[in-house]
């Protein structure tokens, strides 16, 4: 053979070894779209993929996941919010591109905006009292996540320049934010643990709210109030044999739910070696195979219970506690400050906001509840739509309807459902050859 020949049977190689492949299929499951991705293993690559779908918003109704040697299998069922397969063509399209370039990376750099990362003592009213801080020093907020947990808060708000409509580059106007951000935060008892910085990271903002709240402790802290959510069952034991420690999750579905979980094991420098995801009617249950990178199990009861607290925390940040309430309407300066007081002034605590703004709308979506944690009274909600504009807030109910529909696999899959079941059923097989699994079918 020439040597120009081995040269290209080499880059082939090289090629096929860098990416990764990707499936989707619409015939094999009666009621899910099924997206099958397997690639050479890497720390963190089952978060990359997970967080494609859990970017799009896509319940994930069943996951199978499996290394081999250095190879990692995926296989994912999922649907929309309405518990549909996925037709459209665009979306389909972006996520097998998405999953195939994984290896090339994506940043979540927001060009000519400043990042602002709060942490502090959750209160009612404390966003009222941010954003006004932000109108009052000519910041457009252009998006935001806030998250509470356990009395906490974290946020990550991405701002402009109202004179300039870009980056804040005067740096006496980035200290005297950050100054009066933090003194906002401190408030009358948060002198020590309340911080305010411009953050230049460009990671996933989801998973960097995770990371905040984990450097916090929010994990070891009990609620000032809790009255409606459910607490997840986590178990963790090791099982010897394999030198696996086996992770159990139990609780209510809901979307990015397996993001939340696979996010907090990466970051806590564990590795999922297997892992077999399921959904009965509300209901999730997760179970992963883990080691430390060296390849190690948990090692102690301490350990054991950081881990459990840990994955408990990660699954309540992002509970739906209180109404939902959805702002769409013109963007203007000061228009997040106006809201927020008028919550404020009726006693609404917001628990979770996701904000963004695109051209000249913004779309807000806001989780609250009244000022010790309980629902808040309907007629104060219609009192503040009527203040806001009852055309512009409005009250949204949960994406439950996806649950309802009946689970239940199509028997006639036709030659190309068949081929992409066998592949699916690989990792099954490797599962239940490990005996991780009941059952191989």
């Amino acid at each position: 053979m020439e040597w120009s020949a081995c040269t290209d049977e080499y880059e082939k190689l090289v090629f096929r070894m860098s990416t990764p492949r990707v499936v989707i299929d619409n015939a094999v499951c009666s009621n899910s779209t099924i997206v099958k991705f397997d690639s050479a293993r890497k720390h963190g690559i089952l978060l990359e993929a997970v967080q494609i779908l859990s970017d799009l918003n896509l319940f994930i109704k069943k996951a199978y996941v499996s290394s081999d040697g250095r190879w990692f299998m995926d296989v994912f069922h999922v649907t929309d919010q309405n518990g549909n397969k996925l037709t459209d063509e665009s979306v389909l399209k972006y996520i097998e591109q998405s999953l195939s370039s994984i290896y090339n990376g994506k940043t979540n750099h927001r060009n000519g905006l400043t990042a602002l990362e709060l942490k502090g003592t959750d209160r009612v009213g404390l966003l009222s009292e941010v954003f006004a801080v932000l109108a009052e020093l000519q910041c457009d907020v252009v998006e935001a996540k806030v998250w509470t947990h356990n009395g906490r808060t974290a946020s990550l708000i991405y701002v402009k320049d109202s004179i300039t409509g870009t980056s804040i580059e005067d740096s006496q106007k980035i200290n005297r934010l950050e100054a009066r951000l933090r003194y906002v935060l401190q408030g009358d008892s948060d002198i020590r643990s309340a911080t305010t910085s411009i953050s230049d990271a460009v990671i996933h903002p989801e998973r960097r709210l995770h990371q905040m709240m984990f450097a916090d402790r929010d994990y070891q802290m009990n609620p000032i109030f809790k009255f409606s959510s459910e607490t997840p069952v986590v178990t963790v034991q090791n099982w010897a044999e394999r030198g696996y420690s086996v992770v159990n999750v139990q609780c209510k579905d809901r979307v990015k739910l397996l993001f939340d979980v696979v996010c907090n094991l990466t970051d806590m420098e564990y590795v999922v070696f297997h892992a077999t995801i399921n959904t009965r009617v509300d209901q999730a249950y997760m179970e992963f195979y883990i080691r430390h990178k060296d390849g190690t199990p948990i090692s102690s009861e301490p350990e054991r219970q950081r881990v459990i607290q840990c994955l408990q925390a990660a699954v309540e940040r992002r509970s739906c506690e209180g109404v939902r309430l959805e702002l769409c309407t013109e963007d203007r300066q000061g228009l997040l400050a106006e809201v927020m007081r008028t919550f404020r002034e009726n006693g609404l605590n917001v628990t979770r906001a996701d904000i963004t703004t695109t051209g000249d709308l913004a779309a807000n979506v806001f989780y609250a509840t009244d000022a010790i944690g309980y629902p808040a009274d309907q007629k104060i909600i219609e009192s503040v739509r009527q203040k806001i504009g009852l055309t512009n807030l409005k009250v949204k109910e949960l994406p439950f309807a996806s649950h309802q529909k009946v689970e239940r696999e199509d028997q006639s899959v036709g030659v190309g459902g068949a081929v992409l079941l066998s592949l699916g059923s690989i990792v099954r097989r490797n599962l239940y050859n490990l005996g991780l699994i009941k059952s191989c079918s």
